[in-house]
């Protein structure tokens, strides 16, 4: 397949300012790209992720697009923020509403309303699971935090929960712990590999009833933490249903970026039956003309 440099557009996602959030590529028409070219194409960029619309209106449907989903450094099975990006994006072209996204875990639904530069963004996750830890492996990941069993919320046991992909969770008693862990990029990445967690390892703290602070780690290239991390915060909303810790249908807020300079907002609407809706903003980061 023929690889021509593409249109990129920049979106940060969960934010009202450029400068807030998390900030995706976006490759509106990737139909000339292989593989190889959109990889290449997500290094360049450098965000966490970059969405490539790889056949626009499938099955003749102007609003049903198949998308994918690339780090710099591989493709990403799911990405929330790159998603909900995409779809202010598309909305400012085309007009608010609903769009279905064919993503290789599945098709997702988003909802989308406003105009100009105030549209809302929500997603509708595919249906959540939750999986146990290895006492090994959870023992592996918080010795590279360093942060003990006992410093985990007791209220909020360790789990790995999917919502598109399999997110560690940890809830993270004592804020000023929240505040200050560090961890080597290079050895949390090993793990992760290891463990074939293609995402992020969410690491929150409760601040209010239904309110939650989050750390997502995300070691790829120049990233060490991710700003806004929708998959995650589906995971969480999943987390919390089939845990039972929420009496759903309920609405949590997160709040995550703080640590790394870009904050944002992620709303996570928990229903009692069938994937967790995430929602937030997005805004076009300015840039030059055709690479903007």
């Amino acid at each position: 397949m023929e690889n021509t440099t593409p249109e990129v557009l920049r979106y940060a996602a969960f934010s009202t300012t450029p400068t807030g959030g998390n900030p995706a590529g976006l490759v509106l028409d990737a139909r000339h790209l292989d593989d190889a070219g959109m990889l290449a194409v997500a290094a360049a960029v450098g965000y966490a992720e970059t969405a490539f619309v790889t056949e626009p209106g499938v099955g003749g449907d102007p609003r049903r697009s198949q998308v994918r989903y690339f780090s710099p450094i591989a493709e990403v099975p799911f990405c929330g923020h790159a998603t909900i990006a995409l779809a202010v994006a598309l909305s400012a072209r085309d007009g608010a509403g609903a769009f279905t996204f064919e993503t290789p875990v599945g098709p997702v639904r988003i909802e989308t309303a406003g105009d100009g530069a105030d549209i809302t963004a929500s997603f509708t996750g595919v249906e959540p699971q939750l999986a146990a830890f290895d006492d090994d492996v959870l023992a592996d990941l918080l010795g590279l935090l360093g942060v003990g069993r006992d410093d985990l919320d007791p209220g909020y046991p360790p789990r790995i929960a999917y919502s598109g992909n399999w997110h560690p969770v940890l809830v993270v008693a004592d804020r000023n712990l929240f505040d200050s862990f560090s961890f080597d990029p290079e050895a949390v990445r090993r793990l992760m590999d290891k463990q074939g967690w293609a995402a992020t390892v969410a690491v929150l703290h409760p601040i209010a009833d239904g309110e939650f602070e989050a750390r997502n780690l995300f070691p790829v290239g120049a990233i060490t933490e991710d700003p806004a991390t929708g998959a995650a915060a589906a995971a969480v909303g999943a987390y919390l249903r089939v845990l039972g810790l929420v009496d759903p249908p309920s609405r949590v807020l997160i709040h995550q970026g703080r640590h790394v300079g870009r904050p944002g907002l992620l709303t996570v609407d928990i229903p009692a039956a069938g994937g967790i809706v995430v929602s937030g903003r997005a805004v076009r980061i300015p840039g030059p003309a055709g690479n903007s």
